[in-house]
């Protein structure tokens, strides 16, 4: 058995199903190997795209994604991919290629340190220098992978090394292990009980660790059982369902009014699963006057604006569960279900409203109608973000999907690629500015060859809206944000897909609703009036 059968038989035994990337001269022995192989290799047309579906593939599912590149300039491509993995918290394992071992000492053809050049976007890497290792290499990345909070990891392969033979004694799998989350102690839990009874008007902020680990159930009976809202990230919305009537809303912009009036009368936030990179505590938290209480896998961060009186380092789940034996079952503050209740009707209201070209609103209120409490809903990064992020209700677990970490455009074509081979069953639409979308374009073609039904609804306004945006509300002018887009059907049609343009509002609906049904990819260009931005920091 040479090294890459053994990486191969390594990858099965951690139940990898899908290897996402481009080949290369570098990785002829792996790519031998996994044409025998039951994983499936899925050939994509540009690496970072093969990086962002293996983030994809670790948030929807929770196990690793794996993506591969060979040396060099494809390295160098997966490395936006796995960036967004590691600070968006997302488990993903990243294979490349590299020159031969007697190489590496010197200046070399497309030779780099990628081990150097990945060490500050993984949690670990290293380089596979003898195939002896290779059992031991790939069961500490994929347990480093996913212990808490999970990310990205990488492992290189040198070709030769790859094409070496292995000894009889280095051929034995290492099983995985369950880890075993730890649990709360009684005494920090009464202390949690005692400060949440105190408090006058208790919050709760519910990061992605409720999204990652399925604790929304948990959460949910915790926040209506005591009467306590919730408010989640961007990348928090979906821990609990925007159907309970603790759920007031979605923080993600400063100066946001939803915001700072729910945490204006705060005196305590209880701070679940959530990580600093979701949102800088500094914008609720200005002047340093909120008791925090943090609940979460593991320690916090060191922030001025965050500085919790008291940390629950545990699971989750068990840890809101216990809680709730110690906690008086007192109702708390219910004015936050007015502040709900004001919050969803104007959402309703902008949501109804038919202009032509649309706002995004009614874009994202369309959207909401067509798919089911099951479906998924995918974003890109620009406006097109900002707006799904407040106003795209999210009603299950781990539905809406989000770069907000790394928060790199382009994301949203891989990742409803991967949604759909994931949940077959389910619609998926992804939401895109014409910016993001022509970033990550290739990959039509992917979804085209894998007859995949994901539909890709464009924000188009020949620019890039959100730094004009921005621009304009700091300089009251902007530079260098307009382009020119290609005609989006006929480029659909040219990679075999379905396009779509639709003229108001009622053909959108119909349009829509006819492209979730399609046994193929399909793009409705839409026009997008973005005049009423602002209106995103004052509720709508």
């Amino acid at each position: 058995m040479k090294a890459s059968d053994l990486l191969v038989k390594c990858l099965e035994n951690e139940g990898v199903e899908y290897i996402f990337g481009v080949p290369g001269e570098e990785t002829l022995d792996l790519m031998e190997s996994l044409r025998t192989s039951r994983i499936r290799f899925i050939v994509t047309r540009h690496e970072q795209a093969a990086a962002f579906m293996a983030d994809a593939y670790g948030r929807l599912t929770g196990r690793p994604g794996v993506c591969l590149a060979t040396l060099g300039p494809g390295a160098a491509n997966l490395l936006t991919g796995v960036a967004d993995a590691f600070l968006d918290k997302s488990p993903l394992v990243a294979i490349t290629g590299q020159a031969d071992l007697s190489r590496i000492h010197k200046e070399s053809h497309q030779y780099i340190d990628i081990v150097q050049i990945y060490r500050n976007v993984t949690k670990w890497n290293g380089r596979i220098d003898t195939p002896e290792v290779i059992p031991e290499m790939v069961r500490k990345a994929f347990k480093v992978a996913t212990t808490e909070r999970p990310g990205a990891v990488h492992l290189e392969l040198p070709e030769d090394v790859a094409a070496m033979e292995v000894g009889p004694m280095y051929k034995t799998m290492i099983e995985p292990i369950r880890q075993r989350r730890s649990s709360p102690d009684r005494q920090t839990l009464a202390k949690a009980a005692e400060l949440i009874e105190k408090a006058r008007s208790p919050l709760i902020l519910s990061g992605h660790g409720v999204v990652r680990k399925g604790a929304g159930a948990r959460l949910k009976r915790f926040a209506e059982l005591f009467c306590i809202p919730v408010v989640t990230t961007f990348m928090g919305k979906g821990g609990i369902t925007e159907e309970s009537h603790c759920c007031i809303g979605t923080l993600g912009l400063s100066k946001d009014r939803h915001v700072a009036d729910s945490f204006a009368k705060s005196d305590l936030i209880i701070a679940i699963g959530y990580d600093l990179v979701e949102y800088a505590p500094k914008n609720w938290n200005p002047t340093l006057d909120k008791r925090i209480v943090h609940i979460d896998f593991t320690t916090s961060e060191v922030d001025l604006h965050y500085v919790p009186e008291l940390e629950i380092v545990a699971d989750i789940r068990e840890t809101l569960e216990l809680m709730e034996e110690v906690l008086k079952h007192a109702q708390k503050n219910v004015c936050h279900i007015a502040l709900r209740n004001e919050f969803t009707e104007g959402l309703e209201r902008v949501g109804t409203f038919d202009s032509w070209p649309p706002r995004p609103p009614r874009i994202i209120h369309s959207i909401r109608k067509v798919l089911g409490e099951d479906d998924i809903m995918i974003t890109d990064v620009g406006s097109c973000k900002l707006w799904a992020a407040k106003c795209y209700p999210v009603y299950r677990n781990n539905t809406f999907l989000i770069s907000n970490g790394l928060a790199s455009m382009g994301i949203a074509l891989p990742s409803a690629i991967v949604a759909k081979l994931v949940h077959p069953e389910r619609k998926v639409v992804a939401l895109c500015g014409d910016g993001g979308f022509l970033m990550n374009l290739q990959d039509l073609e992917t979804a085209c060859r894998l007859k995949l039904n994901t539909v890709f609804v464009i924000f188009n306004d020949s620019g890039f809206n959100l730094i004009k945006w921005k621009a304009e509300r700091e300089f009251g002018i902007s530079h260098g944000v307009s382009f020119t887009n290609p005609d989006f059907v006929r480029l659909a049609e040219s990679f075999g897909a379905v396009g779509m343009r639709p003229g108001s509002c009622d053909e959108f609906d119909d349009a829509l609703g006819e492209a979730v049904k399609k046994d193929m990819p399909v793009i409705i260009d839409l026009p997008v009036d973005y005049s009423e931005n602002d209106r995103l920091f004052s509720l709508l």
